[in-house]
């Protein structure tokens, strides 16, 4: 075991930080022995099976092309779940799970004994809507997304972690139909795309290579459109005092925080994330301006 912390070390040396490497190494080996980190530390003089060697030595050629290594494993942890990954989702990041952790301490003690809903907007992994479901788990979860893909991944992590999720597909951005219809919900809650074309240069080659630019990027000179569009969802979708939570680029806190106050939400709040970066928003919705449409067809 010890010889192949050396191997992926020397192998991606120069590709990627030191530290960063060291963190693939026991990753890697954790994924492949189908292990933890505490076993494989007392156990450093354990030989590896060949089947094993050759699959580190395939993962650690894909990670020389720069690939995410959530994506080469097909997997990756989320407040303490595993999801399955691959290029049709984002790769859930931890300031994700402080949004969800933001929300279970704002709900607590609300979902008990009664019928509590949530919607999860642009769900793509499911990480939000499973977290959720797992912490919560007297509360209705649903979940929609615009890709097909997304969607299937969404349902297998469902499956995974054992939570009933009612998934459906929707483009938020357009109009109803007949056979779009959507329950009410006390809580709504989206990790929409916020990245500005101009941030592009600012990233990581392999963010712009593999994940799904769909779900990252705003058009061009509409950083707040996903924001305005589900705000305005939200106050048909929500019941009365219902929340609203948004994941939000932390140079537009601000800005999506004002915008809330104009569609009328009520005591509008942004949050920082661990680094100090104001990375989070809520409000409570405004009266209700249309009547609630009818049942939602799941998938």
């Amino acid at each position: 075991m010890q010889q192949s912390l050396k191997y992926i070390q020397e192998q991606l040396q120069g590709y990627y930080p030191d530290s960063e490497i060291r963190t693939f190494g026991y990753r890697i080996l954790e994924s492949v022995c189908r292990s933890d980190k505490q076993t494989l530390l007392r156990s450093k003089g354990k030989q590896l099976s060949a089947n094993d060697l050759t699959q580190i030595r395939k993962i650690t050629e894909e990670l020389k092309k720069y690939r995410p290594l959530q994506y080469v494993l097909g997997e990756t942890e989320f407040y303490g779940l595993l999801f399955r990954v691959n290029e049709q989702v984002l790769i859930p990041r931890p300031e994700t799970e402080e949004l969800v952790e933001w929300i279970l301490k704002s709900v607590k003690g609300k979902t008990q004994n009664a019928e509590y809903r949530i919607l999860d907007i642009g769900t793509g992994s499911g990480c939000i809507a499973i977290a959720l479901a797992k912490n919560l788990p007297e509360a209705e979860v649903y979940a929609l997304d615009i890709s097909e893909e997304a969607l299937e991944v969404a349902k297998q992590n469902a499956h995974l972690n054992k939570v009933n999720i009612r998934f459906f597909r929707y483009d938020i951005l357009s109009s109803f139909d007949d056979e779009t219809s959507i329950f009410p919900f006390d809580l709504i809650v989206s990790n929409p795309p916020y990245v500005m074309p101009s941030e592009k240069r600012a990233m990581s080659p392999n963010v712009l290579a593999h994940e799904p630019h769909q779900a990252l990027f705003t058009p061009e000179g509409r950083p707040l459109l996903f924001y305005e569009r589900i705000a305005d969802l939200g106050k048909t979708f929500l019941k009365p005092e219902g929340r609203i939570f948004f994941e939000i680029n932390p140079l537009a806190g601000e800005a999506v925080a004002e915008m809330l106050r104009k569609k009328g939400y009520r005591n509008v709040e942004t949050a920082q994330d661990i680094t100090g970066k104001e990375r989070m928003a809520s409000g409570i919705c405004p009266k209700k301006e249309a009547a609630l449409p009818e049942q939602p067809q799941f998938l």
